[in-house]
């Protein structure tokens, strides 16, 4: 039996790549927020082509994800012309 510890399973679950962009923090911090959002999307498309949540509630669950992202962006400035 194969046996795998917390960081391996964290690292297959929810893998990272690197930053390739310019360096300001504002821009590693938006990146991490975008990866997770990707991320938690896959999770509830998967949960609902499985059948186990209703269309409107992943659809009310990936929208609320975007407002938090939006909030992220417009709190980093990022895409503006001070938070790049």
């Amino acid at each position: 039996m194969v046996e795998y510890n917390k960081e391996d399973q964290d690292s297959f679950l929810s893998p990272c790549s690197i930053y390739y962009g310019k360096f300001r923090i504002e821009n590693l911090i938006f990146n991490a927020n975008l990866q997770e959002f990707t991320q938690k999307i896959n999770y509830i498309t998967s949960l609902e082509i499985a059948g186990k949540v209703t269309l409107e509630k992943a659809y009310k669950q990936i929208e609320a994800l975007y407002k938090q992202l939006d909030k992220s962006k417009n709190t980093l400035n990022f895409g503006t012309n001070k938070g790049i």
